[in-house]
C-alpha cells in the first residue's frame, strides 16, 4: 500500500493505507485536544483563530496560531521533498520514509509528555501538526489524491456529492466509479471515528502514552507491506 503509485495502485491498496492512516489521524486528533486543547490534525480553525487575533491586535498570539499552520505546512513540505528527493536516486521504498518519521515523532512525544502539557503546550501542538503534515502530504502523493486522512470537511461535501450523484448517473461504469469512491470515503470516516474513540476511551488512563497506539499500528502497518511485499516477489521468482 505504500509502494504502489499510479496505474498500479488499486482500490485495495487505497484502502488499506486510508484505514491504517484515518486511524492514527483519528487518535492524534483526539489524543492532542484532549492534552492540550489544540486541534493538531488540520489547520483550519487555526486560521481563523489567526486572522482573530491579528484584528485584536494580539500579535504574539497571533503569531502562535500562524506557527500552528506553518507546522502543518513544513512537515507536508519535508514529506514532498523526501519522496521527490530519493524517489530520483531510486531509493527502494521511498513512500516509507514519512511515515518512519511520523512514528518517531509519535513515540517520543509520550517520553516528554507531562513537561510539554504543563510547560511547553504549543510545543506539542507543532510536534503533532508536524506529524500530520507528513501524513497529509504522503497519502495525498501516494493516492493522487483520492485519500486524505487528517480531516473530514472535505470528505464529507465529496460524500454528499457522491450519494447525490447515485439517483442522477445511470451507467454501469459511472455507478461502480461512484460505489468505490463512496466505500473509500465510508472507511476512512469510519477509521477516523474509530481512532478517535481508541484516543478518548485510553487518554483517561494513560494520557499521551495513548500516541504509542498509534505509533505501533503505524509501525506495524509499515512492517506487514513491506514483508507482504517480499513474500509475493519470491513466490513471484519462483513461479
Amino acid at each position: 500500500m505504500f509502494k504502489h503509485r499510479g496505474e498500479t495502485r488499486t482500490l485495495q491498496h487505497n484502502l488499506r493505507i486510508a484505514s491504517l492512516l484515518s486511524f492514527v489521524a483519528g487518535l492524534v486528533n483526539v489524543a492532542g485536544f484532549l492534552a492540550v486543547q489544540r486541534l493538531t490534525t488540520n489547520v483550519t480553525g487555526h486560521f481563523a483563530f489567526f486572522v482573530d487575533e491579528l484584528f485584536k491586535l494580539n500579535f504574539l498570539q497571533g503569531f502562535i496560531f500562524f506557527l500552528y499552520i506553518f507546522f502543518f505546512f513544513l512537515g507536508s513540505f519535508v514529506s514532498s521533498f523526501l519522496v521527490e528527493l530519493f524517489y530520483k536516486k531510486n531509493f527502494p521504498y521511498v513512500y516509507v520514509l514519512p511515515a518512519l518519521i511520523e512514528s518517531a515523532i509519535l513515540l517520543s512525544v509520550p517520553l516528554f509528555g507531562d513537561l510539554l502539557v504543563l510547560d511547553h503546550p504549543d510545543s506539542l501542538a507543532f510536534l503533532l501538526l508536524f506529524a500530520m503534515g507528513l501524513q497529509n502530504s504522503l497519502v495525498t502523493t501516494i493516492s493522487n489524491a483520492a485519500v486524505r486522512t487528517t480531516h473530514l470537511t472535505g470528505l464529507f461535501t465529496d460524500l454528499g456529492i457522491e450519494l447525490s450523484q447515485l439517483f442522477f448517473y445511470r451507467e454501469h461504469t459511472q455507478r461502480t466509479r461512484l460505489f468505490s469512491s463512496i466505500r473509500l470515503r465510508l472507511t476512512i470516516i469510519f477509521f477516523f471515528f474509530v481512532g478517535g474513540m481508541t484516543g478518548g476511551v485510553f487518554y483517561s488512563s494513560i494520557q499521551l502514552n495513548v500516541l504509542l497506539i498509534a505509533a505501533g499500528v503505524l509501525m506495524l502497518g509499515i512492517a506487514l507491506d513491506y514483508w507482504g511485499y517480499a513474500i509475493r516477489k519470491i513466490f513471484n521468482r519462483n513461479a
